[in-house]
């Protein structure tokens, strides 16, 4: 179970606003990529559930961040069910994210007072994903829908929190972009990870991006 109840985790969230979006199946390089992008200063990682031993790759994962990362956020991603949403939460999720909105993952997350982040692409799906209980809303995919969709969901929306995945990239002006059209949360996917085989390389990357949300926000 996670540590932290879901009000805890959204505010967590929503000060360390850039988060990473990854996979391997690999659980020795999986936590090399979630120490190096801590050590540049990420505080919320997303492990995604796109392999056939993710489970057991995120079972591992989440003891070496409880061990050596005690200030990291660990979540999954790529959930579609309530019975995936339960088996991960046992394992420790810290928080859920869907591409998609469902209720019977909605009330697996309520139950066990575990951040829920579902994904939208409408008004109307932002809109029911708030009424489920949703306090981030994930708009996906981001480089479909683009920055003016954010600016256009802003006017009848102007208080629901958002974060985008998709279509951001690890520069300055990809985030001054998104966060000045009015997202809340970015979620970087393969465009951080490009090139990172040796994973020296994500710490230097990293480090700047976090230092320009910190002083975006100060």
């Amino acid at each position: 179970m996670s540590r932290y109840s879901s009000a805890e985790v959204l505010e967590r969230v929503l000060q360390a606003p850039l988060v990473p979006v990854f996979f391997h199946a690999d659980a020795a390089y999986a936590q090399r990529v979630v120490k190096a992008c801590y050590e540049g200063g990420v505080r919320v990682f997303e492990f995604t559930n796109r392999g056939a031993n993710a489970f057991e790759v995120f079972t591992q994962l989440q003891r070496y961040v409880r061990e050596h990362l005690p200030e990291m956020l660990l979540g999954i991603g790529t959930i579609y069910t309530a019975a995936q949403a339960e088996q991960f939460i046992a394992a420790g999720a810290d928080f859920v994210v869907q591409p998609i909105m469902t209720t019977d993952v909605a009330e697996a997350c309520r139950r066990h007072d575990v951040a829920w982040v579902p994904g939208a692409m409408t008004l109307t799906e932002v809109y029911t994903a708030s009424q489920l209980g949703a306090g981030l809303v994930k708009i996906f995919p981001g480089n479909v829908l683009g920055p003016d969709f954010i600016k256009s969901l802003r006017g009848p929306m102007p208080a629901v929190k958002l974060m985008v995945t998709g279509g951001v990239e690890p520069t300055q002006a990809s985030l001054t972009e998104w966060f000045g059209a009015g997202v809340n949360v970015v979620g970087i996917g393969s465009q951080l990870f490009k090139g990172a085989d040796d994973v020296a390389v994500l710490a230097p990357r990293i480090a700047p991006l976090m230092q320009f949300l910190t002083s975006r926000a100060s």
